[in-house]
């Protein structure tokens, strides 16, 4: 009999699978590999919800004979030359990192939802290696159907397509976990005191505005509360328990909290919105001119809708809103952007905790 944890629901004992999956990164930083990426990751209807007839028109019509071109530029600007793409990198640290951490008895895998390693290969091997169940992590800290929304339906599809369907769990959204606030901002911390910054900005990535009405869990029905009054995201209360925009909030209150940072030095924005469609608001991208036009000249942005840097961090807040920032104060100010928690080991702990806390006695 294999070493591990005692037998437990009818499993003789065995090992416990970890998933750890994060949404995608191309192979390549090239038109062609960007291409084959963004064709899996666009033409999932959670992320463009669309009729697929509309969806496939907009995606091969509009999208794919353009857009690769440019994100393989911009992925060429971030790519690492041994390494290669920085979420990746991040993510196997991470998960060398956790596996240490959890020790014998476990098995961790990483996987993407979009592009390589992939989520049927991951499931695959966690069951090779004698695990039956598996505990699912997405690492997206604020949950959205189009990310812990689609990695889920995707494992629980490709899942119920084994000879031998594993059992599953699922790590919750953690965007106001004590263990992931005290470990982003003890990770953000230094970097802040070394940048004395006049202005804080949280820069999560945007979702469009029907979808987080569509999460809209009031009795009266979708749209009653989300997006219906400025401040429907002040709190969080059963009406909004799911919606991305307040899970978003309530992470940027809690982290300025753990940064000790007062009421008017930080601020919330959403960033990378695709198409003509209105997105949850504000926009990072019109919230730093107006920071400018109010005088901030020093400007740190955290993006803690990632746990790992990746093209929206490095590159579009990094170098592209950097610079439009100079522009916006005629090279009188300075945006940094602050690393994200990467393969930090005091976020490789805050997993941990994360991991035991959803399966206890592991």
């Amino acid at each position: 009999m294999r070493g591990g944890p005692p037998a437990r629901l009818g499993y003789p004992a065995g090992m416990r699978g970890l998933l750890l999956v994060n949404l995608g990164t191309p192979e390549a930083p090239t038109p062609s590999a960007v291409r084959r990426y963004l064709a899996q990751f666009l033409a999932d209807g959670r992320v463009l919800d669309l009729p697929a007839p509309g969806r496939y028109a907009l995606l091969y019509g509009a999208i794919l004979p353009f857009r690769p071109f440019r994100s393989a530029h911009a992925y060429q600007k971030i790519w690492h030359p041994t390494l290669g793409s920085p979420l990746l990198a991040h993510g196997r640290a991470l998960r060398e990192a956790v596996a240490t951490r959890l020790g014998q008895g476990w098995t961790v895998a990483l996987a993407m939802r979009y592009g390589q390693p992939g989520l049927a290969a991951a499931l695959a091997a966690l069951q090779a290696a004698g695990a039956d169940e598996i505990l699912v992590a997405p690492l997206y800290p604020q949950s959205a159907s189009s990310t812990t929304g689609s990695t889920l339906a995707e494992v629980y599809r490709l899942a119920g397509a084994l000879p031998v369907v594993p059992a599953l769990r699922v790590l919750p959204p953690f965007f106001q976990h004590p263990a992931w606030v005290a470990a982003t901002a003890a990770i953000a911390a230094p970097h802040l005191a070394d940048f004395a910054p006049d202005h804080v900005l949280f820069s999560f990535h945007g979702v469009p505005e029907r979808q987080v009405r569509f999460t809209d869990l009031s009795p009266s029905g979708p749209g009653a509360h989300c997006l219906a009054s400025p401040g429907c995201c002040d709190t969080l209360g059963p009406a909004n328990r799911a919606c991305y925009r307040a899970h978003c909030a309530a992470s940027a209150r809690a982290l300025a909290a753990a940064l000790g940072l007062a009421d008017g030095t930080w601020s919330m924005s959403f960033q990378s919105r695709l198409g003509r469609i209105p997105w949850i608001r504000p926009y990072t991208d019109e919230v730093l001119p107006s920071l400018a036009a109010q005088g901030r000249r020093r400007v740190a942005v955290l993006c803690p809708s990632f746990v790992a840097d990746c093209l929206e961090t490095l590159e579009e807040i990094g170098i592209g809103a950097r610079e439009s920032f100079a522009a916006a104060t005629a090279g009188q100010g300075e945006l940094r952007a602050i690393p994200c928690p990467n393969g930090d080991p005091r976020w490789a702990d805050a997993l941990v905790q994360l991991v035991r806390e959803a399966w206890p006695n592991g």
